[in-house]
């Protein structure tokens, strides 16, 4: 299999500025053939809290290291609330660190930025892992690959065969996007409440079968499509970061005609081969 992603900030925004955080592992080229596990972990940080874009890079990091070693949290439960536990121990070293470096600066926190922190900061949370199924068939037939995915909030994971959708996580219709989605807190220690609101789902791959992760905007976009295989067809255009360029372009296309809602836009792309 191939990986790949690709991250856009909001039309009059600075990449700096996207709140949008995507990791995958391992960390290979994305035209290096994988054969090893994968996991990626997909977040959009939650604008209206302060520090959501650091958030989104801790979180999606610390779920993607989290699934590479304990692949149960996949399935829910006690796994996933000792990942939900490290990832909200992780980031008040990480604030003690920030406060210190603006301090050093000599741009100390004011007094209504610790009002906000004492908030937290919100993402959603999409993860995935994928694993060659050499077990399933024998080594004359071509190979299955064995995904398992977790989504808390609105962010996607669509399985793609022959170029056409056959099964979306968490929301299967345009109309089930909302504008409170569930998120994970950078101070939520209630870890079973986390666990409880996340749903988890598993699939398997054929060779030729696609998985595209995206944030809501994309995803939202995708779902309305009225020909659905165009949209998809398009979205297939964009195959590494040398198209970065181009995707933003199209971003912003989509964005002057009003079929995609200004937002920051992460995508990560699975594409499945044969022997």
């Amino acid at each position: 299999m191939y990986v790949t992603h690709l991250v856009a900030p909001k039309h009059g925004s600075t990449e700096a500025e996207c709140e949008d955080a995507v990791a995958v592992l391992p960390g290979r080229p994305h035209d290096y053939m994988l054969r090893e596990p994968l996991t990626a972990g997909v977040c959009d940080g939650a604008t209206e809290s302060v520090l959501a874009k650091d958030w989104a890079r801790l979180l999606s990091r610390a779920v993607a290291e989290h699934a590479m070693e304990l692949p149960d949290l996949l399935a829910g439960g006690a796994a996933f609330e000792e990942f939900a536990s490290s990832a909200v121990a992780q980031w008040e070293p990480w604030l003690v660190q920030y406060t210190e470096a603006r301090s050093a600066e000599g741009r100390p926190l004011k007094w209504y930025e610790h009002t906000k922190l004492a908030e937290g900061a919100y993402a959603t949370l999409l993860t995935v892992r994928v694993d060659p199924d050499s077990d399933s068939h024998p080594a004359t037939s071509e190979p299955e690959w064995r995904w398992r995915a977790a989504a808390l909030g609105d962010s996607c994971l669509f399985h793609l065969r022959d170029n056409r959708l056959v099964q979306a996580f968490p929301v299967g219709a345009v109309e089930e996007f909302g504008t409170t989605p569930d998120l994970f807190g950078s101070r939520n220690h209630d870890v079973a409440l986390l666990a409880r609101r996340t749903r988890f789902t598993e699939g398997r791959c054929q060779p030729g079968d696609r998985l595209l992760l995206m944030t809501d905007a994309l995803a939202a976009w995708l779902l309305s499509a009225s020909d659905q295989e165009d949209a998809v067809n398009q979205l297939l255009e964009f195959a590494g970061p040398d198209d970065l360029d181009g995707f933003k372009d199209w971003l912003n296309g989509l964005r002057d005609c009003r079929q995609l809602r200004n937002d920051d836009v992460a995508l990560v792309r699975i594409d499945f081969e044969g022997r």
